[in-house]
């Protein structure tokens, strides 16, 4: 794990925002900020290698810079880097990192985490081990979350304040890319550096679209 900026001081309660950030929009930080109410700290994470996906529109590097602007003066937010995707393995290296005290919650929209419930691990108890050594924090977007029974302590609903369903990164690029006002789903200190990564995504025909889902597709 490579930190790009750190908070101060040693969290007891660390929360996880790992993402493909293409771009980050206002709806990553209002999940990071709903998220402060339940821990010390907002790790947000770029993989290096994305599960799901290839690094098209924004480069890994680009990606970064522009996280560095959206989170510049937020000091309970740190931005690093990692060397896998699966949230396991994003876990791992968090623990390395700050210590086996700390307490892990990842966040995560309701479809991430009706996707990491109900997915198919080849083994049972495979999701309830994973829970033993963090949580989820799930933010009810187009949908309200139902935690699944059995997990009172490791699975929680968290409560966004405001209507964040219409704001994503597909939308904000998209929209950028067709002369719509797109980048106003990006945090106003990333906006520009938006604009003239993803403005010329019309001309070059659009990104290309991703892979297939695979059983990587949890961030």
């Amino acid at each position: 794990m490579q930190f790009f900026q750190r908070a101060a001081g040693a969290p007891a309660r660390l929360g996880i925002l790992p993402g493909a950030f293409n771009p980050v929009t206002t709806a990553h930080l209002a999940l990071a900020r709903a998220g402060l109410r339940w821990v010390d700290e907002v790790l947000f994470v770029l993989p290096r290698e994305l599960p799901h996906k290839k690094f098209t529109g924004a480069t890994f590097a680009q990606r970064i810079e522009m996280l560095r602007l959206a989170l510049a003066g937020e000091p309970a937010f740190s931005l690093a880097s990692s060397e896998g995707g699966l949230f396991v393995e994003i876990a791992g290296e968090c623990r390395r990192e700050y210590g086996a005290g700390v307490r892990l919650w990842f966040l995560c929209g309701r479809d991430a985490a009706e996707r990491i419930a109900g997915w198919d691990y080849g083994q049972p108890g495979a999701f309830a081990g994973m829970l033993g050594g963090f949580g989820l924090l799930v933010a009810g977007r187009e949908g309200g979350y139902e935690p699944p029974a059995g997990f009172p302590e490791a699975v929680h609903p968290l409560e966004l304040p405001g209507e964040w369903d219409a704001v994503s990164a597909t939308r904000a690029r998209r929209g950028i890319a067709r002369g719509e006002p797109g980048e106003l789903m990006v945090p106003e200190a990333a906006r520009e550096m938006a604009l003239r990564i993803y403005r010329g995504e019309a001309s070059r025909g659009g990104a290309r679209p991703a892979r297939r889902a695979t059983m990587r597709s949890e961030t």
